[in-house]
Parts: structure tokens; C-alpha cells; sequence
């Protein structure tokens, strides 16, 4: 996997918003509201592929994938504790024509999975359960704070929460780091920080549950960390009400770090939300509960993604992978029959017809950051062949459909070497 070079750069040359612009990924509209990204088909390409690669990587690892609502009764949020933490900055309830029910847009999806935990029976034998979404939440950014894509007031969390035994929270937890730092290789990560969020001791009443749980909740983090040898900073006052986490931070093209990858320990939500487990002993237990995000948001990991590619995806993220390129119509049927072979591959491949010369279509093809070019002319239709360009490179040779299709496949089906933890490089 190709490393992805930061640019320092200090202009809006790499800014992701002017990128996403140009490349027709994603809009904001004043008439639906600020904060609100609008995906177009070649940015929804690149959430989709994304999220694909996520819930693969999850089934492997014995995540369950679930699905909540966009809403959730106000009810829920006194519960769990986050309306009277962020209840004054949130979006206001909304009624339905029964004035008694209240209702909120979600602003996380944590209380929704622990009602799913909450509706059956579980034993020791049945942990850990893992229960993974992407799940689209909403909260309210001021004005003055919204920023592109990476600070926005609707965005999707590739979330996760775990319910394990005590016994088995080490090993859960050292699980999740391994997960967010192989997604990390996979996207061409390898420049990351990664920080311990901690309560502030001079606020302890501004955090929930008991000292015995936050220190074992703080304990378990710093254990599993020494043990993964990461040379992580100590942040305090950046924990999350209900539990402290471990934090992977990377930069954007101006330099300023954002949070992606997110692990939670928590042992206060399983008590609000009096969630248990029956253990050896046929008695009740409370599970320990791990929040964790490897992208963070879909939002917020593609605004770096653009800023730290410059627009030049992966080939197996790339919205349009092939442009088959024929330099004159008379050979519109012979790049047919290659656009349906590459079709029948999945590969994301479509013909520029346009009555264009061929150096005007490459240069557009280049612009518009486009992986490879096919060129179809005379010569390759005679010989059954095709002329293959890789952008920003140029020329790369004369394939036989066969052997040009599998060159490109051979490409998009990577994505990483095997995981071997000595070659990340942590901060």
C-alpha cells in the first residue's frame, strides 16, 4: 500500500472542500441548511465503498451488524445521561401531535444498542456481543464552528459497542487497536498519534458513575496500551462523560489534528441502563461496555482522505476506476464489448463518447483524477488489444484485454500485505 504524503502546504490547494467541489463529491445547499453535506453519485460511490470494506473486515471479527432509527424518545437520552450533559447545546425535541411525546434527532447511537443488548437474555457463554451500525447521527455545531466535511451537523459513525465480561475486556480492547490501526494501513494511514483521554481531576463531579468504575475503566486503557507497546500522550480532561478512551489523531493539509479512531471503556451506560448477564453462578453481572469507531465518521475520514490524497483515491475507493477512451466513434462498438467484460468484474468503468480529440479526453480523464485510461484506436481494435494509462504516469503498455482487465483487477483487489504490527508507525 502506497503511503499517503501529508502536504503541508498551507493554501487551498488541498482543501477538501474546493477538491470535493471540482471532483463532484459532495455539495452543502443553503436551502437544506448548514452543516448538512449533500453526497453526489461520486461521493456516495466513495461511502459505499468504504463501508463495504468496514462490514467485511467486521463479519470477519464477529461483529453483528444493526440498524436504529433516526429519532429516539427524549426519554432515552435522560436515561443514559447525554441529555443533561449536552441537552442545551442539542437540537430542541420535537412532538408529535401528542404534545406528551417527545422526541429528539439522534445525537448517538450508544443508547439505542443498549436497548437492543436490554431485550434478551444473555449468559457468560453468549459474551462478547458485538453490535456494529453505521449509524447517521445529529448535533448541533454553532455556526462559527462548522468546518467542510470534518466538522459537520449530520454524520454517519461507523459505531460499534461491545458487551464483554471484565475477564474479557483486555483482550476486546486490544482487539479494537489492532482493528483501527489495520483499517489505518488499508486507507494509507501510517502518521498517526495516539492519545489516552482522561478525566480532569480538578472536575471529577463533571463525569458520571463511581470512582471504582472510572479507575477500573482507566486501568484496563493504559494496560492494554503498554501492552501494544504504543507511545501514547496522557490528555486530561478529554474523556468522555461516561468513560475514558484511546484517541487516533491525524492531521489535515493545514496541520490541525482531528480525532478518527475511537475506543471507549465504559461501566457506567451498562448500569443506567441496568443491562446483565447471567454468569457461572446462574447470577446476575453487569457486562462492561466498549464504544469504538476505527474512521470515526465517514464524513470526517474522506475530508482527510481528499486532503491527504489531493483527490487521488485508491484505485478500490476511486469512483471511476477505468475511462475507455475511443478516439474516434468508429470504435464505440469495440470499447462496448470491453466496458461489458470489465462490468461482468465490478469494475467501475464507463466510455467517453464525446466527439472530443483524444488528447482533450486524457486531459480531462487526468483532471477529473481518473486511475486508469483505456485508448482505443485502429491498431488496438485489429489486434484485439488495448493501450493502458495510469494517471499522473502515462502510458504503461499495450495489453490484451485479458491481461489489461486482470492488471486492473490485480490492483483494486489490493489493499493491504499482511497485518504485522512492527510496520505501523505510531507517535
Amino acid at each position: 500500500m502506497k503511503k499517503l504524503v501529508f502536504s503541508s502546504k498551507e493554501n487551498s490547494d488541498v482543501d477538501h472542500r474546493k477538491i470535493g467541489k471540482k471532483l463532484k463529491l459532495f455539495i452543502f445547499s443553503d436551502r437544506v441548511g448548514p452543516g448538512l453535506p449533500l453526497w453526489l453519485p461520486k461521493g456516495t460511490i466513495i461511502r459505499n465503498s468504504l463501508e463495504k470494506f468496514l462490514i467485511d473486515l467486521q463479519k470477519k471479527s464477529g461483529y453483528e451488524m444493526v440498524t436504529t432509527p433516526h429519532i429516539g424518545s427524549k426519554k432515552l437520552y435522560v436515561r443514559s445521561g447525554h441529555w443533561s450533559k449536552y441537552g442545551n447545546d442539542s437540537f430542541k425535541p420535537i412532538h408529535t401531535p401528542n404534545k406528551k411525546e417527545e422526541f429528539i434527532l439522534k445525537p448517538m447511537n450508544c443508547p439505542h444498542h443498549c436497548e437492543i443488548y436490554r431485550a434478551q437474555d444473555w449468559s457468560y457463554r453468549d459474551l462478547p456481543k458485538r453490535f456494529a451500525e453505521f449509524g447517521t447521527v445529529y448535533r448541533y455545531e454553532k455556526s462559527g464552528e462548522i468546518h467542510g466535511l470534518t466538522r459537520v451537523r449530520c454524520f454517519t459513525q461507523d459505531d460499534a459497542h461491545i458487551f464483554c465480561t471484565h475477564d474479557q475486556l483486555l483482550k476486546e480492547f486490544k482487539k479494537v487497536i489492532n482493528l483501527i490501526t489495520y483499517v489505518f494501513h488499508c486507507l494509507g494511514f501510517f502518521d498517526y498519534t495516539v492519545r489516552i483521554s482522561l478525566r480532569d481531576p480538578n472536575k471529577i463531579d463533571n463525569y458520571m458513575g463511581s470512582k471504582e468504575n472510572w479507575k477500573k475503566a482507566e486501568e484496563a486503557i493504559l494496560k492494554s496500551v503498554k501492552e501494544e507497546n504504543m507511545n501514547a500522550s496522557v490528555n486530561y480532561g478529554e474523556a468522555s462523560f461516561y468513560g475514558p478512551k484511546l484517541d487516533f489523531m491525524i492531521k489535515d493539509s493545514l496541520g490541525r489534528n482531528w480525532q478518527l479512531g475511537t475506543i471507549q471503556v465504559d461501566y457506567n451506560m451498562p448500569e443506567r441502563f441496568d443491562l446483565y448477564y447471567k454468569g457461572k453462578n446462574n447470577e446476575k453481572h453487569r457486562p462492561v461496555m466498549i464504544h469504538r469507531a476505527p474512521f470515526g465518521s465517514l464524513e470526517r475520514i474522506i475530508a482527510i482522505m481528499i486532503e491527504h490524497t489531493n483527490g487521488n483515491f485508491p484505485l478500490w475507493i476511486a469512483p471511476n476506476q477505468v475511462a475507455i477512451l475511443p478516439i474516434s466513434d468508429k470504435y464505440i462498438i469495440y470499447a462496448k464489448k470491453i466496458l461489458n467484460l470489465m462490468l461482468n468484474h465490478d469494475i467501475r468503468v464507463f466510455i467517453d463518447s464525446r466527439n472530443e480529440k483524444i488528447n482533450k479526453k486524457i486531459r480531462d480523464s487526468e483532471n477529473d483524477k481518473i486511475p486508469y485510461m483505456i485508448i482505443l484506436g485502429e491498431k488496438e481494435e485489429k489486434r484485439k488489444m488495448i493501450s493502458l494509462r495510469c494517471h499522473g504516469i502515462g502510458n504503461i503498455g499495450v495489453f490484451s484485454i485479458f491481461d489489461g482487465i486482470k492488471t486492473i483487477l490485480s490492483k483494486i483487489n489490493f489493499k493491504t500485505v499482511h497485518y504485522k504490527k512492527k510496520i505501523f508507525k505510531r507517535k
